[in-house]
């Protein structure tokens, strides 16, 4: 998949407040023109499973819907699976799977197996590839408890299970995932990973995330896109983007007894911050530009009674929150 300079820009009429308002809207209309992506280039090899992550507006979304097919950029150009998506959709969409973690491609009133047998019809899916596909899926996904239970009486983890079972049915070289943990459980989202891994692995599809819960990139993705007011800040690994941008370490101190925490208090340790987790426990943090975490633990344990240290890196949700709040976030990776 490749997309070069993808930019696209909505015309938004601009509807004037109370009954004079109404009335002159009439007559006289004013628009604006809003660009929500701006210029975005990528490629995505064959295989690939790349998070694409930004704050709400960003542009994922139009993103997406470009690149499926569903909207037409207003400049630049996308392909995938060696096809145009807004010119080709027909034979496109025969090559996708998409799943949006809001809405089902399943029929809200009937059976699941009912929707699956019509999207075996739609896209030509042999009986042999269809049984062997619904076994595989059944095996992590544990599909067939809700085969005769319409759509709308699922519950959103169980829906979500099918959706993704649906869009792989015709086996798919590409999918879009849109949100698809969105208001699932613990339980069902490892499950939702562990199915997604698998079918990477065994049949190499390629996967673009779409996601605000960044456990799902860590978890699934070696690759990761930033996208903020339509742009793309960074495009990389997630190891160098927290090489890059991770400034803060901690450190967690287990103690071996519980008067040992006013020893540790009373350390001069400039510009570490220590936090009481509980009765045993302490967690220092600071910065990695002033102090190593070599140079902390030897001060700690010289003056500490410790029964056990543990390095712990920065959360990435504090890595992204710093890109979207920097104060020149589009300077970033330039």
């Amino acid at each position: 998949m490749e997309a070069e300079g993808l930019t696209k820009d909505f015309r938004i009429f601009q509807r004037k407040e109370g009954v004079r308002g109404a009335i002159q809207n009439l007559f006289v209309r004013q628009y604006k023109t809003v660009r929500a992506v701006d210029g975005v280039s990528f490629t995505i090899q064959p295989g690939e499973m790349v998070g694409y992550i930004g704050p709400n507006g960003a542009g994922k979304s139009t993103t997406v819907k470009m690149l499926t097919g569903i909207l037409q950029p207003t400049a630049g150009r996308a392909t995938a699976n060696g096809l145009v998506p807004y010119r080709e959709r027909v034979a496109y969409t025969r090559t996708i799977g998409v799943v949006f973690g809001q809405r089902t491609q399943l029929w809200w009133d009937i059976a699941v197996v009912e929707s699956f047998r019509l999207l075996k019809r739609i896209y030509d899916v042999p009986d042999s590839d269809y049984e062997e596909r619904l076994k595989l899926f059944d095996q992590v996904l544990e599909i067939k408890r809700y085969w005769h239970t319409p759509v709308r009486k699922l519950s959103l983890g169980e829906r979500m299970r099918c959706d993704l079972a649906a869009s792989l049915l015709h086996n798919p070289p590409l999918l879009f995932l849109d949100e698809p943990t969105i208001g699932l459980d613990v339980v069902a989202k490892v499950n939702v990973r562990q199915f997604l891994k698998q079918i990477n692995q065994r049949f190499g599809v390629t996967m673009l995330l779409t996601t605000h819960d960044l456990t799902d990139i860590e978890e699934l993705c070696r690759r990761l896109m930033i996208i903020d007011h339509g742009r793309v800040l960074f495009d990389g690994a997630l190891s160098e983007l927290k090489r890059q941008l991770w400034r803060q370490m901690q450190i967690k101190v287990e103690l071996k007894e519980a008067a040992q925490g006013a020893a540790l208090e009373a350390l001069p340790l400039d510009g570490i911050t220590r936090q009481r987790v509980d009765e045993l426990n302490w967690r220092l943090s600071f910065e990695r530009e002033r102090h190593t975490a070599g140079d902390v633990i030897r001060r700690v344990v010289a003056q500490v009674d410790v029964r056990d240290i543990f390095i712990q890196e920065e959360p990435i949700e504090e890595i992204v929150r710093r890109i979207y709040t920097g104060p020149k976030p589009l300077e970033f990776g330039r």
